[in-house]
């Protein structure tokens, strides 16, 4: 037995002693694998009841509030102009870095005269585009999946971050999204849960600065979301 393992084992039964727990951890196994099994529901307020268009309204309202810009459009095929569109009113290089996700390859970003590349954000990106698993309407925040598809570096890395989410994906509150999450794992091979999922309300921010707001500081300074309000079964 190595220092380091000897010493954890006897900090964790100085743990046990303290919570005067015995040696068997049976019943207290079996209790956790009854919750995690049950996956019941927390408290859901009433900000985080919404659905349907009642939904999308209140996620615009709240990313807005906590800095971010939102946009809509009626279908993908228009994303690329609305990219374009944003870029040109915030005087933004026309340069963006795609994640390799098939939805956001679908559009014709040839007819605009952005410069678009794939895959993993890189160092010298200043636009990153995205696009979320979904969204929760209570706290205007994007739920997004580490994978190929969406490296996690286009969240983060770029200094401008323009993230794509449907209307239909967007859930009231946080209960919905993590069942909708447990639901698409299950269907994509039972079980199957995303590496890292991020939960992104807003800019990066930080007050920690005498207490004065820098957006920026430690992710992107620009969080930009266009919301696709057509049905997904777009060309």
């Amino acid at each position: 037995m190595t220092g380091g393992t000897a010493m954890r084992g006897r900090i964790l039964a100085d743990l046990k002693g303290a919570l005067a727990q015995g040696g068997d951890d049976t019943e207290r196994r079996k209790a956790v694998a009854r919750r995690l099994e049950a996956r019941s529901r927390h408290l859901v307020p009433a900000r985080g009841r919404d659905v349907g268009a009642a939904a999308v309204d209140r996620f615009q309202a709240e990313a807005e509030r906590s800095q971010a810009t939102v946009a809509r459009i009626s279908d993908i095929r228009q994303l690329p102009h609305a990219v374009a569109d944003y870029l040109a009113a915030q005087n933004l290089p026309a340069e963006v870095r795609l994640a390799p996700d098939p939805r956001l390859a679908a559009p014709d970003w040839s007819q605009t005269a952005l410069a678009v590349s794939r895959g993993a954000a890189r160092d010298a990106d200043s636009v990153g585009i995205s696009h979320a698993f979904g969204g929760v309407a209570e706290t205007g925040t994007l739920v997004l999946l580490s994978g190929p598809d969406n490296p996690t570096t286009v969240n983060f890395l770029p200094p401008v971050h323009v993230a794509v989410v449907r209307a239909a994906d967007i859930d009231g509150g946080y209960e919905d999204s993590w069942a909708r999450l447990r639901q698409a794992g299950a269907a994509a091979g039972g079980g199957f849960m995303p590496r890292t999922v991020n939960w992104i309300t807003g800019p990066s921010r930080t007050a920690d600065i005498e207490l004065t707001l820098f957006l920026g500081i430690h992710g992107p300074k620009n969080l930009h979301i266009v919301i696709v309000e057509d049905d997904g079964r777009g060309s």
